[in-house]
């Protein structure tokens, strides 16, 4: 959290699943980097009734299945994080060059 909010701090408020609303995720946030304040994203367990799309988190799923569309990133063949980093830079350029032609068509 703290490279991320040091690289990018023009980015918004950070989510995150209901299962790190414990209070040992928060003292460790607090710990690394006191600047950033995440949102934590749960269903209402009074409401749901069976399957509920949690709105942040579809965010997260849709960009994981683009991604997963590129035939390198769809198995987990990478043995360290710098060669799954240098896959995953090219697969997102390519995902956000198809957005960027699809608006200017």
């Amino acid at each position: 959290m703290t490279t991320l909010s040091s690289l990018c701090p023009f980015l918004p408020t950070p989510y995150a699943e209901g299962g790190y609303r414990g209070p040992a995720f928060r003292e460790a946030l607090e710990r690394v980097c006191r600047s950033v304040t995440v949102e934590i994203d749960k269903r209402s367990d009074q409401e749901a009734v069976g399957f509920e799309v949690l709105p942040r988190r579809w965010i997260v799923e849709r960009t994981i299945g683009w991604l997963e569309r590129c035939r390198r990133l769809a198995k987990d063949w990478a043995c360290r994080t710098r060669k799954a980093l240098a896959f995953l830079r090219p697969a997102s350029v390519r995902i956000m060059l198809g957005k960027l032609c699809q608006q200017s068509a």
